[in-house]
């Protein structure tokens, strides 16, 4: 008997209605969402807080990201960071086969979606990228090879120098403080938590070689593709970044 590897991915399904579309492994939890009218915006509060990368590092050229889902964070990097390049990294082949149900587009010069696990390819190349984004849920939650001490040392390596992670990570998992203390230790410094109690989340943001320390608000300028309302939800996020940066202790403790 022949062995499909395809059979070891869950399929998702899409649900729509009139405005939205999102994608499920479970109709109790949402994967991602997409507005039908605008499918370039972050309609989950998470994913802007993840675009808070821009207060550590305004200007990426290189970009990677594990998990595509919905395709929400790549669409939105694509369009409105046009000097970066992308790469995004998605095991699951049947959310792949979805990419144009959500708009997600076509590999070009600067952007392409690799099949690929996201921790053996980090740990093959060191110094690849600017920013890594860290979005790589199954139908099982989180998986344990994207959440070891072995996969952050790998994300560090990866990391060009001053490069920065940005990672969800569930606060419902029993192991969450573990986690973000697991962060710490690879990159050397303590990790920026930013709590999405809303949406049961956190984005653990974390940087190579130096400490997290917020741009001026000048260097983070809105992009010319971006309207202005969507430019305004981001700087709700980037405010509750830059306020959970200035509640840290002093010595940097999360």
């Amino acid at each position: 008997m022949s062995f499909d590897p395809e059979q070891i991915h869950v399929k998702p399904f899409v649900h729509q209605t009139q405005k939205m579309k999102s994608l499920h492994f479970s109709i109790a939890e949402v994967q991602s969402c997409m507005e039908l009218a605008r499918p370039d915006s972050l309609d989950l509060a998470y994913t802007r807080t993840m675009m808070g990368f821009l207060l550590f590092h305004p200007r990426p050229l290189r970009i990677g990201m594990i998990g595509l889902g919905g395709g929400s964070l790549a669409k939105f990097c694509y369009r409105h960071l046009p000097e970066a390049d992308i790469t995004v990294l998605e095991i699951n082949p049947h959310v792949i086969a979805l990419r144009r149900d959500f708009s997600v587009p076509e590999d070009d010069s600067r952007f392409r979606v690799i099949r690929a696990d996201g921790s053996r390819y980090v740990r093959a190349h060191e110094c690849a990228f600017d920013v890594l984004l860290v979005d790589g849920y199954d139908s099982d939650g989180l998986p344990g090879v994207l959440s070891s001490k072995r996969f952050y040392d790998d994300v560090f390596d990866c990391l060009r120098p001053s490069g920065v992670v940005a990672a969800n990570i569930h606060l419902g998992n029993e192991e969450f403080s573990l986690l973000v203390a697991r962060v710490g230790r690879s990159f050397h410094s303590a990790p920026l938590a930013v709590k999405e109690h809303e949406s049961g989340n956190a984005i653990v943001f974390a940087r190579k070689d130096c400490l997290l320390a917020s741009h001026q608000v000048e260097d983070v300028i809105r992009p010319r593709t971006m309207e202005i309302a969507q430019w305004k939800l981001l700087q709700v996020a980037f405010g509750r970044i830059r306020a959970a940066l200035d509640e840290r202790p002093r010595d940097g403790a999360t």
